[in-house]
């Protein structure tokens, strides 16, 4: 073959080869979707900030990055289901709780025991970044399969009751709905009945008197609309309630660099830190709005709250201890979580 039908030959085959898309080219282009769900309503604060979340994911990727977000259990079902609902790909990011496990997150749910928050502060701005902090030392390996992205415990639960409660002898006998098992522990050690309902069916359960009392934070009884049916909340608050997002590790690597990069960069510390806002401001803002709506706030006196803590003890030492048998580092975590 002549020279110049070779050289014609070789410049043909580099159009070509310049004309196909390389595979990093084609990642470049493509547009990956995203499924998140979660348990709470769409008025729920994690619902408004995901829904920021993703729109925020959308406009850096260029259009590459979409979620489409699934509130209420609408593609997965109740709140225990929501973690294996992303370790089985069924779901892709997922926010639920881990009371509605009891006792699979052991570690994590010393968190969840009576009193105990960090000492900076009891809501989820002071809780969620000590959490997701404190999490790849000490939380991360009991979420086998799962991504964590970040963690977070919601504001201190009070007691919203039918009956009114003032004093630590009028616990005996309340049916109780609670989440986790140190919230159990504690409400066995007052003498209350714990009874475990699902977040969503509380309302309908303390209307229907199958409850006599539930334990929330106070934007959850706006969220959950129990301001209709309990007349009062108790107070001081007694224990929080851990939370955590998550994503399924084989998808998340299963896209761009570039892309997972923009996930890390939006989730950790950085989630933790603006979620613990909006979630504090909507906690103000929830009691703010079920007192005006009629909430009557029973704060115990200082002698039956003095009196609480020391029927409740008890329970964080249990909990402690049956983990350090185990050789789980359970002091050294809640020590450095409540420092």
């Amino acid at each position: 073959m002549p020279a110049t039908r070779l050289m014609a030959a070789a410049a043909l085959m580099a159009a070509v080869g310049l004309a196909i898309p390389s595979d990093s080219v084609r990642a470049q282009e493509k547009t990956f979707e995203l499924k998140l769900a979660h348990f709470a309503p769409p008025n729920h604060a994690f619902h408004k900030w995901a829904t920021e979340w993703a729109a925020r994911l959308e406009q850096e990727s260029k259009g590459r990055l979409k979620l489409t977000l699934y509130p209420n259990g609408q593609l997965v079902g109740p709140p225990n289901r929501q973690f294996d609902a992303v370790r089985n790909g069924v779901s892709d990011i997922g926010f639920t709780l881990h009371g509605v496990t009891p006792g699979r997150y052991a570690m994590t749910e010393l968190a969840n025991l009576p009193f105990t928050w960090p000492s900076s502060g009891q809501l989820p701005e002071n809780s969620a970044p000590r959490m997701t902090e404190l999490g790849p030392e000490f939380l991360h390996q009991e979420h086998q399969g799962l991504k964590v992205l970040f963690m977070t415990a919601a504001a201190p639960v009070v007691l919203f009751s039918r009956k009114p409660v003032r004093s630590v002898e009028d616990f005996k006998g309340l049916r109780v709905r609670y989440s986790g098992v140190q919230n159990r522990a504690s409400l066995d050690a007052l003498g209350a009945v714990p009874m475990l309902v699902p977040p969503p069916e509380s309302q309908d359960a303390l209307a229907r008197g199958i409850v006599d009392a539930a334990l929330f934070p106070y934007e959850a009884g706006v969220a959950y609309d129990l301001g209709t049916v309990a007349d009062y909340a108790i107070e001081p608050p007694m224990a929080s309630v851990t939370f955590a997002m998550v994503m399924n590790p084989a998808k998340y690597k299963s896209l761009p660099s570039d892309l997972q990069k923009l996930i890390d960069d939006t989730t950790g510390q950085a989630a933790a830190e603006s979620f613990g806002k909006v979630w504090s401001d909507a906690e103000r803002a929830g009691r703010d709005r079920l007192v005006k709506n009629g909430l009557e706030i029973i704060k115990l006196s200082d002698e039956e709250a003095g009196k609480m803590r020391v029927t409740v003890k008890p329970v964080i030492e249990s909990a402690i201890g049956a983990l350090e048998k185990k050789g789980r580092p359970a002091r050294k975590f809640y020590e450095a979580y409540t420092k």
